[in-house]
């Protein structure tokens, strides 16, 4: 497999039907009732083309939600397609951190931009000093995919210079309590953050984001975009996930989720996995040996895992896995020590 076919893997492609699902870090199958019915009350509005009074009610509600302005703000189709318009951005050397989530590299290396990768070394946390004076671009992700490494705000800023442009990926940030370590709020004209609304609301096939930035620069990412590029039930459920009322219940998903990962790490800590920490992201990162034949006996047992060797900088001894409730992180225990028996693998020592 090519280095790009590599960059392209992503943990949909784990998971058949009717497997339980660790591969993939949406919560949950379906958005919540009252969302559904939201959606489906803007069924009927399906013969118009979207109004562009409804995409400004919606950025004024995200512009709200993180104390910016509404020109500020552009109404995405899912967080990748933020990714999929940083060429317009005129980058001639993109730094990008990894190990991260492939897709920002991979739409950059398409375009013909020149990417520097810039490996951390476990523990993968963030050294500004590692990335090139000449990058004027640098991308990261914050909580960063796969290590649920969270970068604090001062070293994420420490990675602005003059003439360059900092993409922030915050696909899971609303997953953390807190947000704490965020940069959305920060208004500066160098600095552009790309949220996800699928992972915490299960919209992951209505794709639903947005992008926070200096008014100048969303306009040079939205050059050349087609008419209506983000669909009215798109447009519905960017506003009903950005509302106070919708916020409140993120956050208090996201002190569940902290509350669900503490325990899957200690339950998997139990059976001498090793897992990377401290974990702040709503997945974990795995360390076993012989990772691969571990996965496909997992697969054989109807349980998906995320692969690890398509993202640069980390071993092949990798797994990652969602952060679930306790019912279905039993199941995942049990496989799991059935197929390190199997393997006769050692207990690894945890790090932290």
């Amino acid at each position: 497999m090519d280095s790009l076919s590599l960059l392209r893997h992503h943990g949909d492609a784990e998971v058949g039907d009717g497997m339980v699902d660790f591969a993939v870090n949406v919560q949950g199958a379906s958005p919540p009732e009252w969302l559904r019915a939201r959606l489906a009350d803007k069924l009927v509005d399906l013969g118009a083309y979207p109004r562009a009074s409804a995409d400004l009610l919606a950025r004024e509600t995200i512009a709200r939600r993180h104390g910016r302005h509404c020109d500020q703000v552009l109404l995405l189709s899912g967080g990748a397609e933020g990714f999929a318009m940083l060429p317009r951005l005129g980058p001639t050397l993109a730094a990008v951190i990894h190990p991260s989530f492939t897709e920002p590299e991979l739409a950059l290396r398409e375009a013909g931009i020149e990417v520097h990768q810039v490996v951390l070394p476990a523990p993968y946390r963030l050294d500004p000093s590692r990335v090139p004076d000449a990058a004027d671009m640098v991308v990261i992700g914050n909580p960063t995919n796969p290590t649920s490494v969270l970068h604090t705000r001062a070293d994420i800023l420490a990675l602005r210079r003059p003439g360059r442009i900092l993409v922030v990926d915050e696909a899971f940030m609303d997953a953390v309590a807190g947000e704490d370590e965020s940069v959305s709020a920060d208004c500066f004209d160098d600095v552009l953050v790309l949220r996800s609304l699928t992972k915490t609301w299960a919209l992951a096939g209505l794709r639903c984001g947005y992008a926070l930035g200096h008014r100048d620069v969303l306009q040079r990412l939205a050059h050349g975009r087609a008419h209506w590029p983000v669909g009215t039930l798109q447009i519905e459920a960017i506003t009903a996930c950005s509302e106070p009322a919708a916020v409140k219940i993120a956050m208090d998903a996201a002190a569940s989720i902290a509350a669900d990962r503490d325990a899957m790490i200690d339950r998997l800590r139990g059976v001498g996995i090793d897992v990377h920490g401290p974990a702040r992201a709503p997945f974990l990162l795995l360390a076993i040996p012989a990772a691969d034949d571990i996965r496909e006996q997992l697969r054989a047992e109807g349980i998906a895992v995320r692969r690890c060797d398509t993202f640069p900088g980390l071993p092949p001894d990798h797994l990652r896995v969602a952060v679930r409730g306790p019912e279905q992180v039993d199941v995942l225990v049990a496989a799991l020590t059935r197929a390190l028996r199997s393997h006769a693998l050692p207990r690894t020592e945890n790090v932290s």
